[in-house]
C-alpha cells in the first residue's frame, strides 16, 4: 500500500500539453510534484479538522454501538450510527453563546487543528527530507469525509424516500387556521401534503451517498450533496426549521470534496481547455488489503443500502416515528361538531368566545383525540421529534400549533368503553438525547430538566388506570405489527417514565355506528362533564395522501 497510481495521460494529450495548448506539463501529470508550503499547512489544519468532524464525539454514541441486539434491529438503530455529534465540543457554548446555534463546537474544532496544524509543521521542518507532498493522506482523508457523509445523508434521505419525516397532516392539524400555526410546521405541512415531493427529495439524498461510496462517482455524489443540502440549509434558516445545523454539516464535507475538483471543472467548462485530471489512490498489492478493500466496501453498502433499507420500509410500513403507532378506536375516528356540552351539570351553549367549551373534536385514526377551545395553551416549539417510542412522546401533532387546540393522548379500555386520556403537551418536554447526539429531530440532554420530570413523576398518582382496565387494555408496546417489534422498542418501553404529571381526563365514551358518539366523565380539572359530538362529513380541499403511513 506504499506505493500510488496515477492516470497516465496518452501520447496525443502530452504533446499538446508540451506544446502549450493544455494545462500544465508532462511532469506534472504523470508524476507526483512537490506541494507548495502553505498547501501543506492547509492540509495539516485540514486533515484534523475533518478527521474531528468526521467520527463521533461522544460516548454515548459508542455504548449504542456496543449495546446494538443485532439480531432484532429498530431502524433507529443503524440510523443512530449513521447520525452522530461530531467536532471538538469543548466549552464552546460557554465561550461563544447560545446565538452561534450549534456552530460553536465547529470553532472550536477549527481552533484546535489551526494549533495542531502549526505544531506538525513545526515537527515536519524537523524532519530530514521533509514529506514532498501528502498525496496518500489526503487520499485517505477524502475516504474518511465521503463515506462519512455517503452514510450520514443515506441515513437522512431514506426518512425522506420512505415519506415519514414529514407526515401527512391529521384531522387535528386540517382542523386549525393556517395562522395558528408556526412557520416551521407550516413549511413541513407543506411537503407532508405532496408525498411524491418528499421522495424525489429522498431520492436525491440517498443517490448522493450512494455516489460517494465510489472513488470515481465521488465528484457527481459531492455537486448532487452540496446542491440538495444547501437548499435544506437555507429552508431550515428561513423558515426555523430547527436541523440547519445539521445540514450545513453535509454542506461543508461536500465542499471539501469538491474543492479538490473545481479548478479542474473550471479550466474543462468554463475556459474550455482540454484538462487532464490527476487523481492518487493506493495500489492494494497484498491480496488481504484487496480483500479487506472490499469487504469493507460491500459491509457498508449491504448495511446501509439494504438493511437500513429494509428497516426503514418496516418502520413506514407499521410504526412511522413521527405519528403515534397504535391504532385507535375505529368507531370513533373522524371530525365532530360538539352539539351539546355541559360541565358540572350546567348547560354551556356555544360561543366562539367561551373558553371552557368544545369547540370542535377529532378522533384521528391512531390513539389521539383533539379540540379547540378559547383560550391560550403554551406553545411547543420544537420540530416534533420522532425518536420516542411511546405514542404519548410523538409531539408532531403539538409542536408549532396554536390557536387553543389540545391534543390528548389516550388509551382505550373497549370492554367497558372507557378513554384514560393524557395531554401530549408537557411542561418539562425535553428533547431526546439520542445516542446520536445530533439535534436533527431531537436535542441536546438537560439533567435539570430531567431531574424535574422524575421529580414530578414521583408526586404523582400511580394508580389512575384501574388494574382491571388495564388488563383490558393490555401492553402499548405489543399493539403494533409484530414484524415492527425489536429490541430497543422494548427496552425504552421498560425505561419510560411510567407517572409523568400531565394533565389527564378519563371519559365513558358511547355510540352505535360512531355518527353520534356521547363522552361522560371527568375533565383534566376534576370537573364532570357531558359532551354530544356529530360527526361531520367534511370534505378537505387538500386530496387524501396516496402514500398513508402506518397500519391502523
Amino acid at each position: 500500500m506504499a506505493t500510488l497510481e496515477t492516470i497516465e495521460p496518452t501520447t496525443d494529450q502530452k504533446a499538446r500539453v508540451a506544446a502549450g495548448n493544455e494545462i500544465g506539463t508532462p511532469a506534472n501529470i504523470s508524476a507526483t510534484p512537490e506541494w507548495k508550503a502553505y498547501q501543506k499547512v492547509a492540509f495539516r489544519i485540514s486533515f484534523i479538522f475533518f478527521v474531528c468532524l468526521s467520527i463521533p464525539n461522544g460516548v454515548e454514541w459508542y455504548k449504542h454501538v456496543a449495546n446494538m441486539d443485532w439480531t432484532n434491529l429498530h431502524y433507529r438503530d443503524l440510523y443512530d450510527i449513521a447520525r452522530f455529534g461530531s467536532g471538538i465540543d469543548l466549552f464552546g457554548n460557554t465561550f461563544f453563546g447560545s446565538k452561534l446555534n450549534g456552530y460553536a463546537n465547529w470553532i472550536v474544532t477549527f481552533l484546535v487543528a489551526v494549533v495542531g496544524g502549526i505544531i506538525w509543521t513545526w515537527v515536519a521542518a524537523k524532519k530530514s527530507p521533509a514529506p514532498k507532498n501528502y498525496n496518500l493522506l489526503y487520499y485517505w482523508l477524502r475516504v474518511i469525509v465521503r463515506y462519512r457523509a455517503g452514510i450520514g445523508i443515506i441515513g437522512f434521505g431514506f426518512t425522506k424516500l420512505l415519506p415519514v419525516q414529514m407526515p401527512y397532516p391529521s384531522l387535528g392539524l386540517l382542523e386549525t387556521n393556517l395562522g395558528d400555526f408556526t412557520a416551521q410546521k407550516i413549511y413541513w405541512l407543506s411537503i407532508g401534503i405532496v408525498p411524491w415531493y418528499q421522495i424525489f427529495a429522498g431520492v436525491v439524498e440517498v443517490a448522493a451517498g450512494t455516489l460517494l461510496f465510489f472513488r470515481r462517482t465521488t465528484t457527481l455524489g459531492a455537486i448532487l450533496l452540496f446542491g440538495a443540502l444547501g437548499d435544506i440549509v437555507y429552508v431550515n434558516f428561513a423558515y426555523d426549521g430547527g436541523v440547519h445545523v445539521y445540514s450545513s454539516y453535509f454542506v461543508l464535507l461536500a465542499g471539501f470534496l469538491m474543492v479538490h475538483d473545481i479548478p479542474k471543472l473550471y479550466r474543462l467548462l468554463i475556459q474550455e481547455r482540454f484538462t487532464v485530471p490527476v487523481n492518487y489512490y493506493p495500489t492494494f498489492a497484498q491480496t488481504w488489503q484487496k480483500f479487506t478493500r472490499i469487504g469493507l466496501k460491500t459491509g457498508v453498502i449491504v448495511l446501509f443500502l439494504g438493511v437500513l433499507f429494509y428497516l426503514q420500509l418496516v418502520n413506514f410500513l407499521y410504526d412511522p416515528y413521527k405519528q403515534p403507532s397504535t391504532a385507535g378506536v375505529k368507531k370513533l375516528r373522524g371530525t365532530y361538531h360538539v352539539s351539546e356540552f355541559r360541565i358540572n351539570n350546567q348547560m354551556l351553549p356555544f360561543s366562539p368566545e367561551d373558553s371552557v367549551r368544545w369547540q370542535d373534536v377529532t378522533f384521528e385514526k391512531w390513539t389521539t383525540l383533539t379540540y379547540k377551545v378559547n383560550r391560550p395553551l403554551p406553545l411547543d416549539l420544537s420540530n416534533g421529534g420522532g425518536d420516542p417510542m411511546r405514542d404519548i412522546n410523538r409531539t408532531f401533532e403539538i409542536s408549532g400549533v396554536g390557536g387553543g387546540r389540545r391534543i390528548f393522548h389516550y388509551l382505550a379500555d373497549t370492554v367497558n368503553q372507557v378513554l384514560y386520556l393524557q395531554d401530549k403537551y408537557y411542561p418539562f418536554q425535553a428533547r431526546r438525547n439520542r445516542a446520536a447526539g445530533v439535534g436533527g429531530d431531537g436535542g441536546q440532554n438537560n439533567s435539570n430538566t430531567q431531574q424535574k420530570k422524575k421529580e414530578a413523576a414521583t408526586a404523582y398518582d400511580e394508580n389512575w388506570i384501574p388494574k382491571e382496565a388495564l388488563a383490558n387494555i393490555g401492553d402499548e408496546n405489543k399493539m403494533i405489527d409484530e414484524r415492527a417489534a425489536s429490541t430497543r422498542r422494548d427496552r425504552e418501553f421498560a425505561e419510560a417514565p411510567k407517572n409523568e404529571k400531565r394533565n389527564r381526563m378519563i371519559l365513558k365514551y358511547s355510540t352505535t355506528d360512531g355518527s353520534r358518539v356521547i363522552l361522560t366523565g371527568t375533565d383534566d380539572k376534576k370537573n364532570s362533564v357531558y359532551i354530544m359530538l356529530d360527526k361531520v362529513n367534511k370534505q378537505y380541499a387538500l386530496s387524501e395522501s396516496t402514500l398513508e403511513a402506518g397500519k391502523y
